[in-house]
């Protein structure tokens, strides 16, 4: 089923046996990598896809799974890819494209990473769950792991939103609740799976499979596209791992032969001003970024304060010539209200962080006119009910028309 060959040092390129329990390099601590046989995989046949249910495991050639039955599904589907002329024009990027993840099960992209996490999990015999999350990842997470019949224990920062609080817990996951960011539930985790051998840490990238669920955002995107990139991708990065998984599934599709030789797409990582730990680094020409203190935004998917890839999303924005942006809290509030009066979408405020940055590149000549911009709304703008923008509702009294235009 798959060409998984071996796991790869992010950082030293150290190699690992892909058949047991991994977690970081162990000589300097970087995020572990999937490796394919790409040579091998390179005689499929692309079109053969045409005829596979269109889920994210129709790309089961260049995912980590080897046993078939070993599948956690939830019914995930390929998501729309929407042009949206009326938003576009509003933003003055006319090329625009929006790529939907909210509808994925529990409502995030995050769904792809816990689809292949977790049937990677169960395949290695993994019974127990513990990750940090800023939200949406806790919610996939859990309702993965209760179709796998795992035990999954999930701590967020208090200010997450509370939808998403529920969310998690009804999936019958253990839900614990911290001061601070994701990184003091980060420290939580820690503790917990080296007080307990059987609990499995599955924070961001530090368990290898998950990137390899957020990767199919990429096969989708180029097959929807007619096996082409576009000419920019604007992706909200906190952890950056859908960035740098897009960035990787590309370069997979080059080697095999799927997807033609050539530049592009320009990548650009998204933050909030409140939280642009990568920004500040790409403006500075860091390798990596520094902790962000107090870490403050309604888009809580990026209110992360330093990733651990980070240096993987740094190294992807240079390599591609793309570029890292900030927002406002009032660019992202207005971006969120145009997309739902223009174009009848419910966007989460990460999504909306993506737009904002998409105008403003668009006004600074950074994207062209006649570039195609695919923007990614991680999520369903319902599991943040707090943000949703628009006029409060009008009190009629009883007997009262509608008033006149």
């Amino acid at each position: 089923m798959s060409g998984l060959t071996h796991l790869e040092c992010g950082r030293c390129t150290a190699r690992y046996d892909h058949r047991t329990r991994a977690q970081l390099c162990t000589a300097d601590g970087g995020p572990l990598l999937a490796r394919y046989d790409l040579a091998a995989i390179s005689a499929s046949d692309r079109d053969a896809l045409a005829a596979r249910p269109e889920t994210l495991w129709r790309y089961r050639e260049i995912l980590p799974l080897d046993r078939p039955d070993d599948v956690v599904s939830l019914g995930e589907p390929m998501t729309p890819l929407d042009r949206v002329p009326r938003l576009g024009a509003a933003l003055g990027v006319p090329g625009l494209l929006i790529k939907d993840e909210g509808l994925l099960p529990t409502g995030s992209f995050k769904a792809r990473g816990a689809a292949v996490g977790v049937s990677r999990a169960r395949e290695l015999g993994i019974t127990a769950l513990a990750l940090p999350t800023a939200g949406n990842a806790g919610a996939a997470w859990a309702a993965y792991g209760a179709r796998a019949g795992m035990r999954v224990s999930v701590v967020m920062p208090e200010s997450t939103p509370a939808v998403i609080k529920r969310e998690a817990a009804s999936y019958g996951a253990r839900v614990y609740l911290v001061p601070g960011s994701i990184a003091d539930a980060g420290a939580v985790v820690r503790r917990a799976c080296a007080a307990d051998p059987d609990l499995y840490d599955a924070s961001t990238l530090k368990e290898p499979y998950r990137i390899e669920g957020k990767k199919t955002m990429g096969f989708e995107l180029v097959e929807q596209l007619g096996w082409r990139v576009p000419d920019v991708i604007l992706y909200p990065a906190g952890g950056g791992v859908g960035l740098v998984g897009m960035w990787k599934a590309f370069a997979e599709l080059r080697a095999i032969g799927w997807l033609a030789a050539g530049r592009g797409p320009r990548f650009v990582a998204v933050q909030a001003t409140g939280c642009a730990p990568i920004v500040k680094a790409f403006a500075e020409g860091a390798l990596e970024s520094v902790l962000w203190p107090d870490p403050v935004t309604m888009a809580a998917g990026i209110r992360v304060p330093k990733a651990l890839g980070d240096f993987l999303v740094l190294r992807a924005l240079r390599e591609s010539s793309g570029t890292a942006v900030a927002v406002s809290e009032e660019e992202i509030a207005e971006a969120l209200w145009l997309a739902g009066e223009r174009e009848g979408l419910c966007v989460c405020p990460e999504g909306g962080a993506a737009l904002a940055a998409a105008r403003r590149l668009a006004r600074e000549g950074w994207i062209g006119q006649g570039e195609d911009v695919v923007v990614f709304n991680t999520g369903s703008g319902l599991l943040y009910a707090e943000s949703l923008q628009g006029a409060a509702p009008v009190r009629l009294a009883a007997g009262d028309d509608l008033p006149a235009d």
